[in-house]
């Protein structure tokens, strides 16, 4: 699946929703590993690779050029270094979709990154996620530490691997399977 679109089998109505807004620059690609769906994201800054990040986790479970841009939602996080700040930032945004409001984003845009103190404020713009108008993906169940990184070389980038709970294969959002978010980042200007 290494550098190919997800073949989601839209239907006319969700073509029609995709064709109606401006394509999304995506910079990320799903990788083909073994046991694992591999994420690897990047940007051309660190606040970049984090909305890039956010966008191929919520990529996985629907085509997000499906969503429409009819509300907003703001999403902060904080840890104590950048592997922390990654994790909170991707599980407050996990929280959105599956405990809280059922909110998919078409786009994450971070307005703030604080370096120093491990702080994020993101926006993203989408709405409430539907069977009916949404494709339906493999559904992310968690965020873990397992196989975290953070390297200071080259430009911003993630690699994520998405584990699946029993046998291998895509799971649906209705399956009640365990699945669980795992990262390896590597990022420019990670301060400690």
């Amino acid at each position: 699946m290494a550098d190919k679109e997800r073949d989601y089998g839209l239907t006319q109505a969700q073509q029609g929703v995709k064709a109606k807004y401006p394509a999304i620059q995506k910079k990320y690609e799903y990788l083909d590993h073994t046991a694992d769906v591999q994420l690897h994201a990047w940007g051309d800054s660190l606040e970049e690779a984090f909305e890039q990040c956010a966008m191929a986790m919520f990529g996985y479970m629907t085509d997000t050029e499906t969503v429409e841009p009819l509300d907003t939602v703001e999403v902060e996080a904080e840890g104590h270094d950048m592997l922390s700040l990654l994790f909170h930032f991707l599980d407050e945004w996990l929280y959105k979709f599956s405990a809280e409001e059922f909110f998919i984003p078409r786009e994450v845009k971070v307005v703030h990154i604080d370096r120093i103190r491990f702080r994020i404020r993101s926006i993203g713009w989408g709405e409430e996620f539907s069977l009916q108008k949404h494709p339906q993906g493999t559904e992310v169940k968690a965020i873990t530490y397992s196989a975290m990184q953070v390297h200071e070389e080259g430009k911003p980038e993630m690699i994520l691997f998405q584990r699946f709970g029993g046998s291998s294969g895509q799971k649906s959002l209705q399956n009640q399977g365990s699945l669980a978010f795992l990262a390896r980042t590597r990022v420019l200007g990670a301060l400690q």
